[in-house]
């Protein structure tokens, strides 16, 4: 019996490719996508937020000499092709989708409107959030903080490519100690780098648990919905 009714998954724009391979692998993106789709049929309503990373990151750009506001509409597009790609790969699988964005792209996906988000999961629909939350300066973890309140969801689900958080960079210290739970505050105050400071307060503020797990394992997304001790939860 799942434990949650609603998630919010976010997926870094890193899940939809290889190190070595295409900005976006299809071959990733069905693995996403049959994890979505499994977790969608134990009855759970999925809300996904995608991020752009890798095709373009804002501050990255923006770093290089671009105007920041210009670099982060850059990416906000970027998370919009990886929305159109999941999207693609949950209907080939016969799971109902829709992806809707902060910035209007009518030809492409549906304005955001909280009503109708919510009642496309009521629906049974995956609901896609693309473009982050329509503004520069905020990261897609923000927007994910962001929409899992506004649909009521009951967690943040934050994929990774780690298995939790960590004290340090356990690729570059094998004997950084995981944690299994972990306060709001503890995350703001360690300066641990599992989302960025507003999406922890966002959180924080509104008492929104996030768990921190890896999408390299399969089932992962079912067995956090169905409530298995994984990776790190922050609440």
């Amino acid at each position: 019996m799942p434990r949650y009714a609603r998630v919010l998954l976010k997926l870094s724009g890193e899940a939809f490719c290889r190190a070595d391979g295409d900005a976006v692998d299809m071959a990733c993106v069905d693995k996403i996508a049959g994890e979505v789709a499994a977790t969608r049929a134990l009855g759970v309503q999925v809300a996904v937020v995608v991020g752009g990373g890798n095709i373009v990151r804002g501050a990255a750009l923006s770093g290089k000499g671009m105007k920041r506001t210009t670099a982060d509409h850059m990416g906000m597009l970027a998370t919009i092709i990886n929305g159109l790609a999941i999207q693609e790969a949950l209907e080939s699988r016969n799971v109902p989708t829709r992806v809707m964005t902060s910035i209007h792209l009518q030809a492409l996906a549906e304005p955001f409107i909280r009503r109708r988000a919510v009642r496309h999961l009521e629906k049974g629909r995956v609901v896609i959030f693309a473009s982050g939350t329509g503004n520069p300066y905020f990261s897609t973890d923000t927007a994910a903080a962001l929409r899992a309140k506004e649909v009521d969801a009951e967690i943040v689900l934050k994929a990774t490519k780690v298995d939790g958080v960590y004290e340090a960079d356990p690729e570059r210290n094998s004997d950084a100690r995981r944690f299994e739970k972990l306060s709001y505050m503890e995350v703001l105050t360690r300066q641990l780098k599992v989302m960025d400071a507003t999406a922890v307060t966002l959180c924080m503020e509104q008492r929104m648990p996030i768990l921190v797990f890896s999408m390299n394992e399969p089932g992962n997304i079912q067995r956090a919905v169905l409530g298995e001790t994984i990776g790190t939860i922050i609440g």
